[in-house]
């Protein structure tokens, strides 16, 4: 009997083990305040590690200037990079926001992170040169396209979606070529490429001059709504730290809301900071452009969108239906009370 009992104890632990395997702290901690199974987490009172680089991606920096990290008892340190996925996947850096076109491939592709909440809208648009060659997109059926970071990488995802809201088959219809950012307008001006998806940011100055027109956007009507750039965290990091977790995006989602509801403040903010460069005039447009404060409904929905969209035009290939997809790219983070 006694040996019996040691067999079933050990069997009711290992099964413990594995139903806990998602998230460390709740192993039968029901008769514990959140607060008290907030002090169980492997991050708390650690400083959790979020990732900077540009003005697109900067919630997470406004709500460490703004203090709302410090609101949620979050230490934090900053990271800065020119890739935050990788970071991300080795929890090198545990949170970052950025683009979809970016991280969803990658993410149902076996790299350890997930989306939690949204960011804003925005950010990218075709852009060609302003003498009435190239109008709308119908006129770029048959020509080269500039996807500046290269083939199968995001601008390649965003130019892909954007022709086909248009019904434009962007494997067939247009040639997609890799041109570098800086290349883009001289390449333009030879012939060499029709059109090329900037940054609204980089692009700006050369619009108002008169130089390049915007042919369309994420800021169109038909994807003004839709989710661009997401928060996104690494899942050893949430599985093992949902509350702390949960507190990171909530500072997050303050910030964002400040900088919709304070622009001036913001832009002037992010400009003291070093990371907004160019004046104040380009950044506030861009910046006001953008949206910030999407929540979860909305941004679950652009979420099933892009991954139909992905799944129909050949981007994800591992994948055919959305539901496994969200089940993978897609973890709201539960209250806690």
């Amino acid at each position: 009997m006694k040996k019996l009992f040691k067999t079933i104890l050990a069997m009711t632990i290992c099964i413990s083990i594995v139903g806990c395997s998602q998230t460390v702290v709740s192993v039968n901690d029901s008769n514990l305040s959140w607060e008290e199974r907030w002090q169980k987490e492997p991050f708390y009172d650690k400083p959790v590690t979020y990732w900077i680089q540009d003005p697109c991606q900067s919630g997470p920096r406004v709500a460490d200037l703004l203090g709302y990290f410090q609101e949620e008892g979050i230490k934090v340190e900053g990271l800065k990079g020119k890739s935050y996925t990788e970071p991300l996947g080795t929890n090198k850096c545990q949170v970052a926001v950025g683009h979809i076109a970016t991280l969803m491939v990658p993410s149902t592709n076996g790299v350890d992170l997930t989306f939690v909440g949204g960011a804003h809208h925005g950010c990218k648009s075709l852009y060609a040169l302003n003498d009435n060659k190239f109008n709308r997109t119908s006129d770029l059926i048959g020509q080269k396209v500039a996807v500046p970071n290269g083939i199968g990488a995001s601008d390649y995802n965003i130019t892909a979606c954007l022709l086909d809201a248009d019904g434009i088959d962007p494997l067939k219809d247009v040639n997609l070529v890799q041109v570098d950012n800086g290349a883009c307008v001289q390449a333009m001006e030879n012939g060499e490429i029709a059109a090329a998806l900037l940054g609204d940011g980089f692009a700006y100055n050369m619009v108002k001059e008169g130089k390049l027109i915007r042919i369309r956007s994420l800021l169109d009507d038909d994807f003004k709504n839709k989710t661009c750039c997401v928060v996104a965290m690494n899942k050893t990091f949430i599985n093992e730290n949902p509350i702390t977790a949960k507190k990171v995006l909530n500072a997050i989602n303050k910030a964002h809301d400040y900088m919709r509801e304070y622009p001036t403040e913001s832009v002037n903010m992010l400009i003291e900071d070093g990371i907004m460069t160019g004046g104040f005039e380009k950044n506030f447009a861009v910046h006001s452009s953008l949206n910030f404060g999407i929540r979860d409904n909305d941004n679950e929905r652009s979420l099933r969108d892009y991954a139909d969209t992905y799944i129909r035009l050949g981007l994800l290939t591992k994948y055919k239906n959305v539901d496994d997809v969200m089940n993978i790219i897609w973890t709201p983070l539960p209250e806690f009370n």
